[in-house]
């Protein structure tokens, strides 16, 4: 991949909020929740990014922030040379057309109010008005036979189809204009295990030939592995490691990924009764007090107190770990 384009630099995200306390004095100077806490990652074309971490932990808010659905309070999110945190509106909107979403919740993610057909074509409708209806239509019709849905259901409501189903309309509605990075927020994580192989699989196939770029966020590790060439493992809004697919299943060096990793279900019933599960003591801080240093530390087998005087940064090559007490 050292030969293609990079579409997507992340340099530093921080997306904080602030909160205030309902029961506080309204003059009360508000608390800052870190969402995301200096996230850094780069995107090549065609590639695969999983994005995995407890819940909580800032993945769908990373995703939205490099969107645009919600605002950064530093950093830089550079599309194509171009950074986004800095655009006009205007100039944000027309990058829509190349950079889609999949939502989480397939169901809630659709208009009930309108039918398939107008859904997938809303995109169409904004970025080439110019289109005549039957050239509209004809493309919704091409493009919901590609995800597997049949022509003759565009006039159907959403709640007429199944959760996978209603998956797959997402996905047509974030294909329609062609995008070249497609970002998908825990897209299987509401359906069946036999039907989230369909939908991922769908997603490799539609990236091959469409010459996609992903970013994947997912809980399923297992998931993440099957579709993903490059990891990112997040924890309390900070990248704890990262690396390709194969590095961070075959040889997981920090402590927080190599519990993660354990937590994956092996198919083999012998292996899976033998194996040894690192469980993680602790309940996951809050982000508006974290804790000082390395923010995994309160919940870390190996932390020392070295940990809490200074957060640690990503070290290495093409794989990265942010850690003090580990080498890479």
């Amino acid at each position: 991949m050292s030969d293609k384009k990079v579409l997507l630099d992340v340099e530093d995200l921080k997306v904080y909020f602030d909160i205030k306390s309902s029961r506080g004095w309204p003059w009360a100077k508000p608390s800052t929740l870190k969402a995301v806490d200096g996230v850094s990652v780069r995107l090549i074309e065609g590639e695969t990014l999983g994005v995995v971490g407890e819940s909580g932990c800032g993945k769908s808010t990373f995703a939205r922030a490099i969107i645009g659905l919600v605002g950064a309070r530093g950093g830089k999110v550079v599309w194509l040379g171009q950074d986004l945190t800095k655009v006009s509106a205007k100039a944000l909107h027309q990058t829509r057309k190349d950079i889609q979403m999949i939502f989480q919740d397939p169901l809630a993610s659709l208009n009930p109010r309108m039918t398939i057909g107008e859904i997938i074509a809303e995109p169409l409708k904004t970025f080439h008005p110019n289109l005549s209806k039957r050239e509209v239509k004809d493309k919704v019709k091409s493009m919901m036979m590609r995800v597997g849905l049949l022509p003759n259901l565009i006039n159907r409501y959403p709640h007429e189809f199944s959760g996978g189903q209603c998956q797959r309309i997402g996905i047509a509605r974030a294909l329609i204009l062609e995008p070249k990075m497609v970002i998908c927020d825990e897209p299987v994580s509401a359906l069946d295990v036999s039907i989230q192989a369909q939908v991922v699989n769908l997603l490799k196939e539609v990236q091959q030939e469409m010459g996609l770029s992903l970013i994947f966020i997912a809980h399923d590790l297992s998931v993440v592995k099957h579709i993903s060439d490059r990891v990112l493992v997040m924890y309390l809004g900070n990248a704890m490691e990262t690396g390709t697919s194969a590095e961070l299943f075959d040889n997981p060096t920090h402590p927080y990924t190599k519990a993660l990793m354990t937590a994956v279900p092996i198919p083999d019933p012998d292996l899976e009764r033998g194996k040894s599960i690192e469980l993680l003591e602790g309940e996951l801080p809050s982000p508006i007090n974290p804790p000082s240093g390395c923010v995994f530390r309160t919940r870390c087998p190996i932390a020392t107190d070295e940990c809490a005087k200074e957060k640690p940064k990503l070290k290495g090559t093409s794989h990265q770990v942010a850690c003090w007490r580990v080498s890479i």
